[in-house]
């Protein structure tokens, strides 16, 4: 009866996902003082991951061994997520702080530049450090994020983007955080057993830290597009599932005006928020065929 027991319980385990070694080798950079967490794997140039909310470094799980193959690849956790530390106080999430561990992660690894991948807030964190260090910033991928000058005109001039947007302004209220609970916030992830690996990583995860990224950042009522940003000077490529109930994609129109580089939108009919999981083929493969082949060798 034991031995059934021992056996059922090892083949349990077996079944699910180990978030690490199988994918890469664990890091933590220093940010003035914050500890960063990050998993790598390949060798080079550098490509940085960073992902969004509700989510940690483990969600490019199916975009990593593939960029691994000529890249080399780095997922973080941002601040406040799993494995990083996770300071008190709304002031240690305003962009420039987030910005600022890129920039260290980028200095860890000894390199004068780096592809950058964002997704949700990480998009937002893309973005911004593309404007704040463009001597940095080799490429840009960004999905499901606008440029933040589409966003701020859709929420100052589209009532259905200050609609969908109402979650954002909840996240700011006081208290918000209270109402968050691991097993909550994990119900886009689709894969069972990938969703035990969530709710575990979201438990050491903050939840006053994630929501501070929408209390910091995220525009406030009364909205208004009044905000001006330097323009990207890198290649950006925009990849946005068109089924997003949160970030519409009219946000994604005139783009061009604020990138002074080659532009390229791939929008994705069918595919959500998540578009790197719902969609994660083409997802991987169309960031691989847009990066030039001198970087591919």
């Amino acid at each position: 009866m034991y031995r059934i027991v021992a056996v059922a319980l090892l083949l349990l385990l077996v079944s699910v996902p180990a978030a690490g070694d199988e994918l890469g080798t664990d890091g933590f950079v220093d940010s003035s003082g914050v500890k960063i967490h990050y998993v790598t794997r390949g060798t080079g140039p550098l490509v940085v991951l960073l992902h969004g909310f509700p989510d940690f470094w483990y969600t490019w799980r199916d975009q990593m061994p593939a960029l691994a193959e000529r890249f080399q690849v780095v997922a973080l956790d941002l601040r406040g997520y799993n494995k990083s530390d996770q300071p008190a106080g709304v002031e240690n999430y305003t962009m420039d702080k987030l910005v600022g561990d890129v920039a260290a992660v980028v200095k860890h690894f000894q390199r004068e530049q780096a592809t950058i991948v964002g997704h949700d807030w990480g998009g937002a964190v893309a973005w911004s450090f593309a404007m704040a260090h463009p001597e940095q910033t080799e490429r840009l991928i960004v999905l499901n994020l606008p440029h933040p000058k589409g966003l701020s005109r859709e929420l100052a001039n589209n009532p259905q983007q200050q609609k969908n947007s109402a979650y954002a302004r909840a996240f700011q209220q006081p208290g918000a955080a209270a109402l968050l609970k691991p097993e909550l916030l994990v119900f886009w992830v689709k894969e069972p057993d990938a969703r035990q690996v969530y709710v575990e990583a979201m438990k050491r995860s903050s939840m006053e830290g994630m929501l501070n990224y929408y209390k910091a950042n995220y525009p406030k009522e009364p909205y208004v597009d009044d905000r001006e940003f330097p323009p990207v000077k890198c290649p950006v490529m925009l990849i946005h599932g068109l089924d997003d109930a949160y970030l519409l994609p009219g946000a994604l129109n005139d783009t061009w005006k604020w990138v002074e580089k080659d532009l390229t939108l791939v929008t994705v009919p069918k595919a959500g928020h998540f578009v790197h999981r719902d969609a994660p083929e083409f997802v991987t493969q169309t960031m691989l065929r847009w990066l030039p082949r001198d970087e591919l060798k």
